[in-house]
């Protein structure tokens, strides 16, 4: 492998420190040439900050800085590394980048230093896409994960799976090739058990996917109602700010407005939607499309309704609009949420549920009563999507399946485990069966990245920023 630079931190604006990282065999004879100090760069002494001049491409002094070098193996790539911590002038940075390259670097590409590590040995796949993970976590649930992941989490899940197989069918195979040695053979009874431990292990590694996705992408959650039923004023009560335009006229929103918020500690994708009726309005009409295709992609809805005026007051065309709504809402099969909106002005908000009578469906997982204006109520929504959304267990950090990829593996390779209990359960020989288990352990190899294709280990790679 060659040297490879890039800038780590800063360079797209000002800031008080930027970073460059060098990693490479040739990495401490560059570094020595855009660096001085009382030292050669090869004798500083190892994983320790040293003060120092960085020098241009004509070896003018262009900054003072420190320095540290990390020799291989014992560094993030696995093989010698090093890093610049400069003043955070884009300048300073890219003139000093420039200054490596001239040295004999080459600029990195994106994610290439963890893919070196990965290659090298020093993290498996589980554990580098934990480190993308990490830098775009946006709860600190998700930094928690992310980082026990990162520290082997997963792998530590997968590993007994492994070697359980592993066990099984080399010894299978140690028997068929070597029948003159002293080998102890694998009895039926042996597979069975294993297969059906690591059946179940994947069952609940898989079961796990759910909070892991809610922990790295957050939930899809559209905001419905009926026109003017407090549906923006909600959005900005959540969001903190005045995210969208709120006044007394109905259908004011004629489009989809989205907003990213913590509430119970869960991540909503929120997706404040045009109100949802019957309509001649054309532009209307076309947020009203634009709010039921949200709907139908969303994995929790919260159903707002007015509920500050009485009951009795309400035209017959509302009920119809209104009973049309739930019936959509409900027939989605997803979790939703009914919420009496406006409570600063009915009180203790009388449900609107209750006055339709006993319509064909789904209940809400839960009723919440708020005002978006004082605030009153917003810890019970808190609460109830908390509910819906459980972060898990402190120990279950870093073992839940986060990735679409990571979740296909492990589903292939559950699905190869039950087929190999299958054969054994239905009379084949224990060659038959081990077949499929080969199979899932050639899955579990691709979820760590002891087995994974190229063009898998390259796409993982290309997710990341240049510089990591």
């Amino acid at each position: 492998m060659d040297t490879i630079a890039a800038i780590a931190a800063g360079g797209g604006a000002p800031s008080a420190i930027g970073v460059i990282r060098v990693s490479g065999p040739d990495c401490f004879a560059v570094c020595g040439r855009v660096f001085r100090s009382a030292r050669p760069f090869g004798e500083l002494e190892p994983r320790r900050m040293v003060l120092g001049e960085t020098l241009d491409r004509e070896g003018r002094v262009l900054d003072r800085g420190l320095a540290v070098r990390f020799p291989g193996p014992r560094s993030y790539t696995g093989e010698d590394s090093a890093e610049f911590h400069c003043h955070g002038s884009p300048v300073v940075l890219r003139e000093v980048l420039a200054a490596l390259f001239a040295a004999g670097a080459r600029q990195a590409g994106p994610g290439e230093f963890t893919k070196r590590a990965f290659l090298n040995g020093r993290l498996d796949l589980t554990q580098a896409e934990a480190v993308v993970d990490l830098i775009d976590a946006e709860t600190a649930a998700a930094a928690r994960n992310a980082a026990a992941q990162l520290d082997g989490g997963l792998r530590r899940v997968l590993e007994p799976i492994q070697e359980a197989l592993l066990e099984i069918t080399s010894r299978f195979y140690a028997v068929v090739d070597y029948p003159d040695e002293d080998i102890e053979d694998v009895r039926p009874e042996e597979i069975a058990s294993a297969l059906r431990e690591a059946e179940e292990a994947l069952t609940r590694l898989l079961a796990s996917c759910r909070r892991g996705q809610v922990l790295k992408k957050g939930v899809r959650t559209a905001i419905v109602g009926l026109p003017n039923a407090g549906k923006s004023s909600l959005l900005n009560a959540l969001a903190g700010y005045e995210r969208a335009i709120v006044t007394d006229v109905p259908g004011t929103t004629r489009d989809t407005v989205e907003e990213s918020v913590l509430c119970g500690g869960v991540l909503l994708r929120l997706i404040d939607t045009a109100g949802l009726r019957e309509t001649e309005d054309e532009v209307e009409r076309l947020g009203v499309e634009r709010s039921r295709k949200a709907m139908e992609a969303a994995e929790l809805i919260l159903l707002v309704s007015d509920n500050h005026v009485d009951m009795e007051n309400r035209p017959q065309a509302y009920w119809e609009d209104f009973r049309q709504l739930l019936s959509m809402v409900s027939g989605q099969g997803i979790p939703w949420i009914f919420v009496a909106s406006k409570r600063d002005l009915s009180g203790a908000g009388a449900g609107s549920i209750g006055a339709i009578g006993n319509p064909d469906w789904n209940g809400p997982a839960a009723y919440v009563s708020l005002s978006a204006l004082t605030g009153e109520g917003l810890e019970d929504l808190e609460k109830a999507v908390a509910a819906l959304f459980p972060a898990g267990a402190p120990e279950e950090a870093g073992s839940l399946l986060t990735d679409r990829r990571q979740e296909e593996a492990a589903g292939r390779a559950r699905a190869a485990v039950r087929r190999a209990r299958a054969a054994l359960e239905g009379g084949l020989t224990p060659d038959a069966a081990l077949t499929d288990a080969e199979e899932a352990l050639n899955a579990l190899g691709e979820l760590t990245g002891r087995t994974a294709r190229e063009e898998i280990v390259e796409r993982i790679f290309s997710r990341f920023c240049v510089g990591k």
